[in-house]
């Protein structure tokens, strides 16, 4: 028997003003290895691990989702996603990620 109520998905609301350019940042670096769609406020990021990234930007704050197809990568993705965004806003690193599993 599976339960079924175990974390396998999380979004994160990240503070900044900056959101655009970080997600487009990081699409552009991920499209290199990747399948990445996105365009200046949205962008979907797909891991050869079964792992969806979801990122919209707005003016206060970059939304992140990350879909896993189990618990121990979603909270390995969390940190990847979060290790690489702070890469691109070293300005403001680190970024205040506040993630709520779902």
């Amino acid at each position: 028997m599976t339960d079924t109520t175990i974390a396998r998905s999380a979004t994160a609301t990240i503070a900044t003003t900056h959101g655009s350019r970080y997600l487009q940042q990081l699409a552009k670096h991920w499209s290199h290895k990747l399948e990445v769609t996105f365009d200046a406020t949205q962008a979907t990021i797909r891991f050869p691990n079964g792992v969806v990234a979801s990122l919209e930007a707005g003016d206060a704050a970059l939304l992140a989702r990350l879909d896993a197809p189990d618990p121990e990568t979603l909270a390995r993705m969390k940190g990847v996603l979060a290790e690489h965004l702070d890469r691109f806003a070293f300005r403001e690193a680190p970024l205040p990620f506040v993630w709520a599993v779902e």
